[in-house]
């Protein structure tokens, strides 16, 4: 165990069908393996930091919106340029649309090369090369 590490990161979703859909291809694209599951979710694990997708019963209503106060995206090392590439082109046949289409790879400035995602319940990743 490494001390300040993060250990894992839960998000409640809308459908946990469209999510696993988004999430269980991007994070098994990224390496990870499903870790648990149960009715209402289910875990993806990674070198021991695990991401929880979950329906859960005690959510209340409304949307995730990025933009507002709270979670804006998660970042992942996304391997080579060729490999953030390949993600981004198969993205889209996985429930996830490419943001700042104008500006990418670099969206994040001149010296910065990444992939914005958006799935189709508003959540934002970003997949960094390097």
């Amino acid at each position: 165990m490494t001390r300040g590490r993060l250990h894992h990161v839960e998000l409640w979703v809308p459908s946990l069908a469209r999510a696993e859909r988004s999430w269980g291809w991007l994070l098994t694209t990224l390496g990870y393996a499903e870790h648990q599951r149960w009715s209402a979710g289910v875990s993806w694990i990674l070198d021991g930091t695990y991401v929880v997708v979950e329906q859960s019963p005690a959510m209340v209503a409304g949307a995730h919106d990025r933009l507002a106060p709270g979670l804006n995206h998660l970042a992942f090392q996304g391997g080579t340029r060729a490999d953030v590439d390949r993600l981004a082109d198969d993205a889209t046949q996985h429930g996830w649309a490419l943001l700042f289409p104008e500006r990418h790879p670099h969206a994040g400035g001149p010296d910065h090369y990444a992939a914005y995602l958006e799935d189709e319940d508003g959540y934002e990743v970003e997949v960094v090369a390097g």
